[in-house]
């Protein structure tokens, strides 16, 4: 055998050995989905001591954000329609389609639709679905792109990923929360507002968009006239502040903490702020479940006190017999002590008592008649209290952030933002009365 046959049957070899690897990384992959499934509808990633399943993925599976974000949902998908996991595996269907027909597929369509997009590209598929599922057109928009952007070099670019699937009982929204347990925002997660995207820029920044409505424009300009400055450091201040209301509202966080004996409550339930301090400290404000295998939780959002024994059982609100646990393991010790089916009907009481609630009260908006927006200024009233106009002024933009208040919570609203408690001394004007 000369050198150009030996070369010819080394390289069909290796295409044989490529076609061959393709199938089984097709096959593994319809078997890690179905897997993905299994675990999602029986919830055992909380008995591995994750909160959700896209923390299971990237923390013990080690997947990147993105590829758990498109399994997690193309797995949902697949359960609804189980044909597509014998499509995957079978190569007549990739990864990415499935991204594509979520949104479309239905009991009705979904064998036709299947049928349509075999082996077809990714950009096939997009216009047969724009065919059969047209869109109005998008308006014209013409952008300048930034002179550092047009010079960055090729391999810092932003690579755009696929659409990612959409699971159709629950369009987008079981992913976001799960990734918002994680820890991370996910990436899928546009710019809004509540929903700001947090971008790496260097080993030491970081950077952080989000969007403000004219009002809150209104109120960050007006703060950096009264601090000069940058936004940056306003909105630091700012959330500084706030950090300390939200530690002293979640676990009683003080300077000066009470000397002295507890006062007697009446519900068991409580739990002391002494106790909620030092179990902040201890568990290191982390949930604190444990997995068979000594994994413990990452979850630093949601996070909720706990009785290890349950107060039905006797449980005391003491250091030793309270730990923070995220709201998904506290679900989960909730079942493992009482049954799911137990809290499952506790959780449909609680939503039907909200539910219930909330029409009661938006019952009882529609009886009272809005006040004209002159009687809900709040400016001549702080002026009658004796406050200068500057004060009056920027009581009135804080105000604005409560559109649907009566104009007497306004006041107090707009007093409770003017007078901290150190401010109020015998000489200011609200304790002269």
């Amino acid at each position: 055998m000369d050198r150009y046959t030996r070369a010819q049957v080394a390289d069909q070899t290796l295409l044989r050995s490529a076609e061959t690897n393709a199938g089984r990384e097709r096959t593994a992959m319809a078997d890690l989905l179905a897997d993905l499934a299994e675990i999602d509808a029986r919830q055992l990633y909380l008995s591995a001591a994750y909160p959700s399943l896209f923390a299971y993925c990237v923390g013990e599976l080690r997947l990147s954000e993105d590829a758990a974000a498109k399994r997690i949902q193309a797995a949902r998908v697949a359960r609804r329609f189980p044909v597509l996991f014998g499509a995957l595996a079978e190569g007549r269907l990739h990864l990415t389609a499935v991204g594509l027909l979520a949104p479309y597929l239905s009991e009705p369509t979904a064998d036709e639709l299947l049928a349509a997009v075999t082996h077809k590209s990714k950009l096939e598929i997009e216009r047969l679905l724009a065919a059969r599922f047209p869109r109005p057109d998008v308006l014209a928009w013409v952008e300048a792109i930034p002179t550092s952007a047009q010079h960055a070099p090729a391999h810092v670019e932003e690579q755009l990923a696929p659409e990612r699937v959409r699971d159709g009982a629950q369009p987008a929204a079981r992913h976001v929360e799960g990734a918002a347990a994680a820890g991370w925002p996910p990436a899928q997660a546009g710019p809004g507002h509540g929903d700001p995207r947090v971008k790496p820029l260097s080993a030491q920044s970081f950077g952080v968009q989000f969007t403000l409505s004219p009002s809150e424009l209104d109120l960050v300009q007006y703060a950096q006239e009264l601090l000069p400055g940058d936004v940056r450091e306003v909105f630091l201040r700012a959330l500084r502040a706030h950090v300390r209301e939200l530690e002293r509202g979640k676990f009683a966080a003080t300077s000066r903490p009470r000397c002295g004996e507890r006062r007697a409550t009446r519900s068991a339930r409580h739990i002391p702020a002494d106790v909620q301090r030092a179990v902040w400290q201890r568990d290191g404000g982390q949930c604190a479940f444990v997995s068979d295998t000594g994994h413990r939780c990452q979850a630093r959002r949601h996070i909720q006190f706990d009785h290890i024994v349950e107060v039905a059982c006797g449980g005391e609100a003491t250091v030793s017999g309270i730990r923070l646990l995220c709201r998904a393991h506290n679900q989960h010790a909730a079942e493992r002590t009482f049954g799911a089916e137990f809290m499952r009907h506790k959780r449909i009481a609680a939503a039907e008592a909200r539910a219930a609630a909330k029409a009661q009260a938006a019952a009882r908006a529609k009886t009272v008649a809005p006040e004209p927006e002159s009687e809900r200024d709040v400016v001549p009233w702080l002026r009658q209290l004796g406050f200068r106009p500057d004060e009056a002024r920027r009581a009135a933009v804080f105000c604005e952030t409560l559109p649907d208040a009566s104009l007497e919570a306004r006041v107090r609203a707009a007093l409770a933002f003017l007078v901290r408690p150190h401010r109020r001394t015998a000489n200011h004007p609200q304790s002269a009365g």
